[in-house]
């Protein structure tokens, strides 16, 4: 098995990492981005995210165990959820609803209950997996998930000081051979910041994160520019929040902020291999 998994990686590095998405996707990926279900402000952001390119990128199929890490409002969540409903099964992290109600993390975890519970003809096979910021990432049993992905999270990571327990505790959780897909703001090339500093702005420097997920024992065997974003200049007076949807300047700027768009994106997809 070691002796196949090394060779799969060296095959796949051997066919280059630069990428495109995949011209076709699973009948229930399309059917799932096109699901009238859909909120449509949801909808209108996918000129931005490119959820069916991306998710295509990452290899998702109908019949695989996902888990989708911090899924903050749920966007990629009302995409997974139907396309997983027949054949596979979709886990999303949650934090502790029960904890203290002044707490950043308990009131998030109420909005995801509620928001889950609401919509029971979209969410109602979507399992949660509890987890407790910074000390608790159980993301479940070892070896029992093809496909983890998050999007849009490292640099909070970054910010707390806990990204080398989550990607370990990704490693952990996934099967030999799965794959760990990533979407994440993309930084300048070239910055001389600690990226701790760097992620305060919302923006992550690419080779950084390749490098600490390659620390936790992943290969990077796939990168993709679905989700770039040339006129993003990453120099804003709010990060990237002061780009749409989030748009922290108010009216200031507000419609050359529009004009640009969301942020410039990595894409990167990622190999479990034996360490």
């Amino acid at each position: 098995m070691k002796y196949q998994l090394g060779l799969m990686a060296l095959l796949l590095g051997l066919l280059g990492t630069v990428q495109a998405a995949p011209t076709t996707a699973p009948v229930q990926l399309q059917a799932a981005v096109n699901n009238p279900e859909r909120v449509e402000k949801n909808r209108q952001r996918d000129v931005y995210r490119h959820p069916l390119e991306t998710l295509s990128f990452f290899g998702l199929r109908p019949e695989m165990t996902v888990l989708e890490l911090w899924p903050g409002g749920g966007w990629y969540t009302e995409i997974l959820a139907p396309a997983l409903a027949q054949k596979g099964q979709l886990f999303v992290t949650n934090f502790n609803p029960e904890g203290p109600a002044e707490s950043y993390l308990t009131r998030s975890a109420k909005s995801l209950n509620n928001r889950l519970a609401a919509r029971p003809q979209v969410f109602s096979k979507v399992k949660v997996a509890q987890i407790t910021p910074p000390t608790d990432f159980n993301l479940g049993p070892a070896n029992s998930v093809d496909l983890v992905l998050t999007f849009r999270n490292i640099h909070n990571w970054e910010m707390e000081g806990y990204q080398d327990k989550v990607y370990a505790a990704v490693y952990q959780v996934l099967k030999p051979g799965g794959i760990f897909g990533v979407e994440e703001h993309r930084a300048k090339p070239g910055l001389t910041a600690a990226p701790a500093q760097v992620a305060k702005s919302g923006y992550m420097p690419e080779d950084h994160v390749i490098k600490s997920i390659e620390a936790a024992g992943f290969k990077l065997v796939g990168k993709s520019e679905i989700n770039s974003n040339p006129k993003d200049t990453k120099n804003y007076p709010g990060g990237v929040w002061t780009l749409p949807p989030t748009l922290s300047q108010g009216d200031q700027d507000r419609e050359r902020y529009l004009a640009i768009g969301e942020s410039d994106r990595m894409t990167l997809k990622f190999i479990k291999v034996n360490k």
